[in-house]
């Protein structure tokens, strides 16, 4: 398996982390009991959704251009395994997490760990991609970063 298609894998997870991220604030609105929380919670879907379709038109551009140097294996495998383990939330797993999740302090904090983990992801996956979306890629990060500032505010007001 060559870089391209790792490359390509390694942008459909992080489209799958972003999936995953709005559909947990969607329903993080029907959980949390404050308006503001509820509002805070949407506006979070919202950005994931647009961070989902960066990814995408990385992922449509890619057929276009030569992949950056190769990698070793083991490092495509070692994300994917990272996704899984940690990202990409089985059916199962999410149902329990999601089951723990009765208010806005715990959907706080189950925010707070899933936007530390794609941060973490996405400074991964910048040697998959061409050095000219490096720059997107730090913009995400750079976002969720502030997600994770704004859900750390929030968890003192909530506490």
């Amino acid at each position: 398996m060559g870089s391209q298609m790792e490359a390509g894998d390694i942008l459909q997870i992080a489209m799958r982390i972003e999936e995953n991220g709005a559909g947990f604030y969607r329903y993080a609105v029907q959980v949390a009991q404050e308006e503001k929380a509820k509002e805070m919670f949407g506006w979070l879907a919202d950005a994931e959704d647009k961070h989902k379709a960066i990814f995408q038109g990385m992922l449509s551009r890619l057929e276009t251009r030569t992949p950056p140097e190769s990698y070793p294996g083991e490092y495509g495998a070692y994300l994917h395994q990272y996704a899984d383990n940690r990202l990409i939330f089985k059916k199962e797993v999410m149902d329990a997490e999601l089951a723990r999740i009765k208010d806005t302090l715990s959907a706080i904090d189950f925010a707070i760990d899933r936007e530390v983990d794609s941060i973490l992801y996405y400074h991964e996956i910048k040697g998959f991609v061409a050095t000219d979306q490096h720059e997107a890629i730090d913009k995400i990060i750079t976002e969720e970063r502030r997600h994770f500032n704004l859900l750390s505010k929030m968890k003192e007001e909530y506490s």
